[in-house]
């Protein structure tokens, strides 16, 4: 081996090796292209049990990339990142809900959402990596914002428990903005604000469990390239809920005020978790008694 070559590979860049980065973004780079090549149905309609085998996938690899971490640096550092990812993923739900809202809020059918998404992914990673490489500091400037932000949710969520479906839920001028636009520059520019708002809250908790740079980056980027599958997966599962609106609503107005609440009130995220699934579940057996009144009547 050359001392050029020897000299490239021992190089270090945040305390991994500069081989390990180069082949993390060349398999990010893979996965993205196979999740845009996945097939998108008939017509607009989407393909629920693709979405929820494509994120069973995405969950497995970044398994695989955990054992081999564990191969590689150790059981600590898979440990690391096996918390990072199901934090990032956990606290990424909150996100997943926002996105439903706007694109529901802006009537994107599914074909432009996976469009809006994909691009979404893109850029999600680009700003994690920037984030993450100037540390909390940066987001702490930015830390203000997020109460503007809940505001702004706690009055989505009050449309969505007035009105009478999940499209009522972003004002009508604020949904021509993007008719007025070619193509989905509107929408995408909304997922990025929508997530780089919800980093304030995810990175520094990973930083909390991990200071080594690679796990850091590496947990959430694997966390956010399994969100468009997984959106597309709980989307499909909401759509059959007669009272999805006032569930949204209501999962809406759960995380403004925890955003609101932020600097007062910690609320961890096994309670956060188990309050939205709590929401859903009388979302979800409110629907079922609909249904079978609304059968009954009909027979």
């Amino acid at each position: 081996m050359s001392f050029a070559w020897r000299n490239f590979v021992e190089h270090r860049i945040a305390g991994a090796p500069l081989l390990w980065w180069i082949g993390f973004h060349l398999a990010v780079l893979a996965l993205i292209a196979a999740d845009a090549l996945l097939p998108e149905g008939e017509g607009d309609k989407p393909q629920p049990k693709l979405a929820w085998l494509w994120s069973l996938f995405m969950a497995l690899t970044a398994l695989g990339f955990a054992f081999w971490l564990n191969y590689a640096q150790g059981r600590q550092t898979a440990l690391e990142f096996v918390s990072g990812y199901t934090i990032e993923t956990s606290l990424s739900i909150d996100n997943l809900f926002v996105f439903l809202i706007l694109f529901r809020g802006f009537r994107i059918g599914h074909r432009q959402q996976r469009k809006a998404l994909l691009w979404g992914v893109g850029g999600a990673i680009v700003l994690r990596a920037i984030f993450i490489a100037a540390g909390v500091t940066l987001l702490e400037r930015f830390s203000w914002i997020s109460y503007l932000f809940g505001v702004v949710l706690l009055y989505a969520a009050f449309r969505l428990l007035r009105g009478n479906s999940a499209s009522e839920a972003v004002p009508g001028w604020i949904a021509s903005l993007q008719k007025r636009r070619r193509g989905l520059l509107f929408v995408i520019l909304a997922v990025e604000a929508t997530d780089l708002l919800f980093a304030v809250d995810s990175i520094p908790a990973v930083l909390a469990v991990s200071r080594d740079p690679f796990v850091v980056y590496t947990s959430n980027i694997a966390a956010i390239l399994g969100l468009r599958s997984l959106y597309f997966a709980l989307a499909s599962v909401l759509d059959k809920f007669h009272y999805l609106h006032y569930g949204l609503g209501a999962l809406l107005g759960f995380v403004a005020l925890k955003m609101l609440a932020a600097h007062w009130i910690e609320i961890p995220v096994t309670w956060s978790l188990g309050i939205m699934a709590g929401i859903l579940l009388v979302c979800a057996l409110a629907s079922v008694l609909y249904d079978r009144k609304h059968r009954d009547i009909t027979v």
